[in-house]
């Protein structure tokens, strides 16, 4: 297949590009400079999102279109300024795909749209299945709009709203974010430890993808999380004793509003978010349970003791 990503050089994209590489594909990533990337066996670069660009002369025949891009969220307190960017970089990113898939000739067959689970809002009690309404709330409002602007797409187009929850990898995102306080002795839970965790390894969403890809009677909202979510605290024990340190050090939500704002909702807010429609479609998780998934990302003492033997 030849397959087009927006947003290729995050974290999500990065295991994309190593997935499909590796598997033959031929991958074209969309980039606002291309000079200073390298071109090689199954991978291009074509510029977008730049005056007098249009990706799309380099774009026919592509078979599916992946957007992730977007501002980080981790990337600094949401000032106003920064909350219009988190926004703008998506609808930006959205639209400017729609125009490239409306623009080809001969169109994808499906269009992958990046999304979150914070669609739902915040719930300590929910289950939030793909045919929950919105929620309320920043992240909500901009994952709603998101959203409405991929759905612009063509109609012959199947298009699938991938709603990530907290993509595990120890090297970026928000699990890079816990490692050091656990590294030295002082990990806990955050806030009341009581809020839902909606996790899935890395691996697992670039598996998701692909097969969302392939199987064509999936469209729509697609939650991308682990079939077992975790609250907070149960999180948070877990990577210790993946770690081996103590659990012990905890962070009240006064603390963590004081020192992050409003930022601190990404911490605080709680949603218990199923995969309902992979699972019906019968795709089946590499990493399952938290353990097994942060055992295979984090180089434990053991592990490290074991290597050095």
């Amino acid at each position: 297949m030849k397959i087009a990503v927006a947003g290729g050089t995050g974290l999500i994209g990065q295991s994309l590009l190593k997935r499909f590489i590796t598997q033959g594909h031929d991958v074209v990533i969309l980039t606002r400079n291309k000079s200073n990337k390298k071109a090689g066996e199954g991978l291009s670069y074509v510029e977008w999102l730049k005056e007098g660009t249009r990706p799309e002369t380099d774009l026919e025949g592509i078979d599916a279109f992946i957007n992730l891009a977007g501002e980080n969220l981790n990337s600094g307190r949401w000032t106003e300024k920064k909350k219009a960017e988190i926004l703008n970089s998506r609808i930006e990113a959205s639209e400017e795909s729609v125009r490239i898939i409306h623009a080809l000739e001969k169109k994808p067959e499906v269009f992958i749209n990046g999304s979150a689970v914070g669609y739902y809002g915040s719930s300590f009690t929910k289950i939030f299945t793909e045919s929950d309404e919105p929620g309320e709330g920043f992240l909500a409002d901009v994952v709603k709009q998101w959203e409405e602007t991929a759905a612009k797409a063509p109609a012959a187009v199947r298009t699938v709203y991938s709603r990530f929850g907290v993509v595990l990898d120890p090297y970026e995102g928000a699990l890079r974010k816990m490692l050091p306080a656990f590294r030295f002795y002082a990990g806990g839970k955050l806030g009341t430890g009581e809020q839902w965790m909606s996790w899935i390894h890395v691996d697992d969403v670039a598996k998701a993808i692909e097969f969302c890809i392939e199987n064509t009677a999936i469209d729509g909202p697609v939650n991308f999380t682990a079939p077992n979510p975790e609250k907070m605290k149960n999180f948070g024990r877990t990577l210790a004793d993946v770690m081996n340190r103590p659990f012990w050090a905890p962070v009240p939500s006064l603390l963590l509003k004081g020192a992050l704002g409003e930022m601190s909702q990404l911490v605080l807010s709680s949603q218990k978010a199923l995969p309902k429609k992979l699972q019906a479609h019968g795709f089946v998780f590499d990493y399952p349970q938290l353990y097994g998934a942060l055992d295979s990302l984090i180089e434990s003492p053991s592990k490290q003791a074991a290597k050095a033997k």
